[in-house]
């Protein structure tokens, strides 16, 4: 059973930084791309970044580009987020995701993702 849980969520001002982190067990994930999306009230959650696993493909949304970046950590089972420049609209519950993928195409719709963390809040104040 594919576990995944996040941790690092938080409070911020605007303008400031915040790393998200989710640690993943009970599979093996070479073929697997795994991504954060997002949650905001009364909307849809939306894709943020997304990576595979073995080759290291990432993608974005445009909303973030170039203030968020994606990694991961094979050996401890890691994927990353780390947030800059964060917005008020970047306040959302954040999601960890994992899903089957060819190794070159990082999917950005939720029917691309099997398994589920639970969130993490974050709330960018102005």
């Amino acid at each position: 059973q594919v576990l995944l849980v996040e941790s690092g969520g938080g409070l911020v001002q605007a303008g400031g930084s915040l790393g998200l982190s989710c640690v993943a067990s009970g599979g093996t994930f070479d073929s697997y791309s795994m991504a954060w999306f997002r949650q905001a009230p009364g909307k849809e959650r939306e894709f943020v970044a997304g990576i595979h696993w073995s080759t290291g493909v990432a993608r974005y949304a445009d909303s973030v580009k170039g203030r968020f970046a994606i990694s991961r950590d094979n050996a401890k089972n890691m994927v990353y987020l780390q947030m800059n420049s964060l917005k008020p609209e970047d306040t959302a519950v954040y999601y960890c995701a994992a899903g089957w993928s060819s190794p070159w195409l990082v999917q950005s719709t939720k029917d691309g993702y099997s398994y589920w963390g639970q969130g993490t809040q974050v709330t960018v104040s102005s």
